[in-house]
């Protein structure tokens, strides 16, 4: 009898530890599908969809603040092919008062400019205001934090559009600030410019934003945290440094 009870017994035993093994074995690749369904999905809706990023710089004050973070829509200027330059399946082109987020031309970083002239417009800057193809744009969202005003730049002969072009403009400072121009934009580039218009390096100094250089065009802030004063100082209130009033404000 006790023989018997002890074969039962056994069975069982034996019994529970195929189904867990069976089970350990199925969850895990379930678990692994699982895990690379959603690595897939979130590479898929970072390179096509949306993507996120930071200011880290006031050039965009007051339109973004430093330590804004935003959500930009990937595919509406066409889909970024990763790892080339190439773009497919454009929706629309890059029009002006966007604000987009591209590639600087110079260094391996991401900006974010407003796109005040495409392809062809005549853009002029005198004493701090804009002109597109002679007419002065009106600019609600400009943001000018020094009231000095520098002299033109003065470049002999027809070489200005030239040398800005080759973005020759990267060192002269405030020359190329406040009186600018009049340069027309390339074909296939944009004339791009912060909103903090005496505290942004944009294309008065670096020259035509080539829209092969395009990521994005911001959409909204889905969270801002106030970098000042530092978090260390904070913890007792850090409730504080979050912006709850700018989170799900539409970008334009």
């Amino acid at each position: 009898m006790e023989r018997e009870k002890n074969k039962v017994n056994d069975w069982i035993e034996n019994r529970w530890r195929d189904q867990l093994e069976n089970f350990q074995k199925v969850g895990l690749k379930g678990w692994v599908k699982d895990i690379v369904f959603v690595l897939v999905a979130v590479f898929l809706i970072r390179a096509f969809v949306i993507k996120a990023y930071r200011i880290p710089t006031g050039s965009m004050e007051q339109t973004l603040l430093v330590g804004d973070h935003l959500f930009a829509c990937t595919f509406l200027y066409g889909l970024h092919i990763p790892f080339t330059n190439k773009k497919i399946f454009e929706i629309r082109k890059p029009k002006r008062g966007d604000i987009i987020v591209f590639r600087f031309p110079y260094e391996r970083k991401d900006f974010v400019k407003r796109c005040i002239a495409i392809e062809g417009d005549i853009v002029e800057i005198r004493n701090k205001q804009t002109y597109v193809n002679n007419r002065l744009l009106y600019e609600p969202y400009v943001c000018n934090g020094d009231p000095g005003i520098y002299e033109k730049l003065i470049i002999p002969g027809n070489s200005y559009q030239k040398a800005w072009e080759r973005g020759e403009f990267r060192n002269v400072g405030g020359m190329a600030r406040d009186n600018f121009g009049p340069i027309k934009v390339p074909p296939n580039h944009l004339f791009m410019m912060g909103d903090n218009r005496d505290y942004s390096f944009d294309s008065r100094f670096w020259g035509p934003l080539e829209k092969k250089w395009i990521r994005a065009k911001v959409l909204i802030v889905h969270f801002s945290w106030n970098p000042k004063p530092p978090l260390y100082k904070m913890l007792h209130k850090i409730w504080k440094k979050v912006r709850w009033k700018r989170i799900g404000i539409i970008v334009h």
